[in-house]
């Protein structure tokens, strides 16, 4: 029996999740954990290379952990865990970057976009992507559930698994590929750039059913339809999109024939689709408050899954400093 492939995948702890996180990445992340021998990281040491509130990553980090848990992710079926609980992740880092070529992270697009807006560029922003192989290659991890956005970072990641084991021993580390989602990239509520907290554009997972119609209803549609007569075409608007993530299949058919024919105006359409939205998010934001309440059972949970992370990384590292004739500590 060919054994279960194991995933790993990361979150930066930036506060409450968003719907654009749990169509894109989360809820994919549950049905996986059913599926594959899955880690969940809450990579809170990938956050620190960018400038940021040292005073609140610490909440930010398990106010992250308890929405994963909240949306569904199970300490029974998965590891959840915080990355700097897990000091293997930096020891991998340093030792693969002696086998990362500079030109290659220099060329990369996020790298390049990021450091065009900083006066000073700083060392981690430059190794973020080795990190990221580090992360996935302590594991041995063979499939990485990644946006498009990522796919240059995994070929990259592919690489310095190529380079250290052409070094030091054939096949030691699986080349990770891609595991996509099927979901289409979510836009923010403006119809034009990609969810995001930083730009204004999201709903919160936990938001209350008054915000999230309040949200909804100024929401960009299909530019065609300026007037309730004007047909559209629904595969070009954001809110059909969400309507996919969050409504039964019989209403998203019928949401697409209603909007190529004028059947309904778009305030109808997004009427249904808060209604939807909210019921698929009530009882996750349920399980959110009550972990709120308990937050040491929130730290139990981390502590635990750390410690069976560590366990692998821990027989990962041993390997890796052997074969790269590192002398062992008495």
């Amino acid at each position: 029996m060919a054994s279960i492939k194991r995933v790993f995948s990361g979150i930066q702890p930036s506060g409450e999740l968003h719907i654009g996180n749990y169509l894109g990445a989360v809820q994919n992340w549950v049905r996986l954990q059913a599926e594959y021998d899955c880690l969940f990281c809450v990579v809170d040491l990938h956050a620190i290379t960018q400038p940021y509130d040292a005073a609140n990553l610490s909440a930010l980090t398990l106010d992250m952990a308890v929405s994963l848990f909240a949306a569904g992710l199970d300490p029974d079926k998965c590891i959840v865990f915080v990355q700097s609980h897990v000091a293997e992740h930096t020891e991998l880092n340093w030792l693969l970057t002696t086998v990362t070529p500079l030109g290659e992270l220099e060329r990369q697009t996020q790298f390049k976009d990021k450091a065009q807006r900083q006066e000073s560029v700083p060392m981690g922003l430059l190794a973020y992507p080795v990190l990221q192989a580090a992360d996935v290659l302590l594991y041995k991890a063979s499939l990485v559930p990644v946006g498009e956005d990522q796919v240059q970072h995994l070929e990259l990641m592919r690489e310095i698994a190529r380079r250290w084991n052409a070094r030091y021993a054939a096949e030691f580390f699986p080349e990770p590929q891609p595991l996509l989602t099927k979901t289409r990239r979510v836009l923010g509520l403006d119809g034009k750039a990609k969810m995001s907290k930083s730009l204004g554009n999201t709903i919160g997972l936990f938001e209350s059913p008054e915000a999230i119609w309040e949200k909804l209803r100024p929401a960009a549609t299909d530019p065609a339809r300026k007037t309730r007569k004007d047909p559209g075409t629904p595969e070009i608007c954001n809110i059909f999109t969400l309507h996919q993530g969050f409504s039964p299949p019989d209403t998203v058919a019928d949401v697409a024939n209603k909007c190529r024919t004028a059947g309904w105006g778009c305030l109808d359409c997004k009427r249904v689709l808060a209604d939807n939205m909210i019921k698929t998010l009530a009882p996750i934001r349920e399980r959110a408050a009550e972990l709120r309440r308990e937050p040491k059972r929130v730290l139990d949970r981390l502590r635990d899954c750390a410690s069976r992370a560590r366990t692998l990384a821990q027989r990962t590292l041993a390997d890796v400093r052997d074969k790269m004739g590192l002398l062992k500590s008495v």
